[in-house]
């Protein structure tokens, strides 16, 4: 019963917080919460289909498309692994009851039953616990692993999209950086011909001086 324990606990990391302590306590109402996520998945099949139409709207409609798929598929896939953990704690309270109930079996067995057959009956418990120990556990790893991958290709879709807005602000940028670097140009080839022409002037050969004046006849 402790592997039950454990496994059930295990599953239990699957659900939202607020979830696991009602389920961890065995006062969860686990059909209620399998309707609501019914519900909500519902709700997300119906924002998605008001997406694509507001989508074809905008002048990036790829972009829009895109983004719309990939919130539907990591809400999706959440509510998917809340109702995986569901079933698995549905399951183990089925497994509990039954194995309360051989133990209780095992417990008042007639005086005649042999040893033997109580020893078989202890044995067949002890494999039904472990399997049900090591299938919940096989689950909630699925379940870590599926996580781990979602978050990390929502975290390669950023990146992709982040370098895509970057792309599209250089495109942006890009007549206006050609026009400064044409203005640059230009500036340096008017300070070039201003400099050429500075230097033409000093190297020219200065004129001949004028003649002095000529003396004027002292008056008798």
């Amino acid at each position: 019963m402790k592997k039950i324990a454990l496994a059930l606990l295990m599953t239990l990391a699957s659900l939202p917080l607020w979830a696991q302590s009602n389920a961890a306590a065995g006062n969860a109402d686990l059909e209620g919460e399998k309707r609501r996520l019914s519900t909500e998945r519902e709700a997300i099949e119906k924002r998605f289909v008001e997406e694509r139409a507001a989508c074809y709207k905008k002048f990036a409609v790829e972009d829009c498309l895109r983004e719309s798929r990939s919130r539907r598929r990591t809400e999706t896939d959440n509510i998917k692994r809340q109702e995986t953990a569901i079933n698995d704690i549905l399951r183990q309270r089925s497994g509990a009851a039954e194995l309360q109930k051989l133990d209780q079996k095992a417990g008042t067995q007639r005086p005649q039953d042999s040893r033997e057959k109580q020893e078989q009956s202890i044995q067949g418990q002890k494999e039904r616990e472990q399997r049900a120990a090591d299938h919940a556990t096989s689950r909630a790893a699925t379940a870590a692993e599926a996580a781990e991958r979602e978050r990390q290709f929502q975290s390669k879709q950023q990146a992709h999209a982040d370098e895509q807005a970057k792309a599209a602000q250089r495109q942006a940028e890009a007549p206006t950086a050609a026009k400064r670097f044409e203005d640059k140009q230009k500036r340096a080839e008017e300070h070039r011909a201003s400099r050429e022409r500075q230097n033409a002037n000093r190297s020219k050969p200065r004129g001949a001086p004028l003649p002095a004046p000529a003396a004027s006849s002292p008056t008798p």
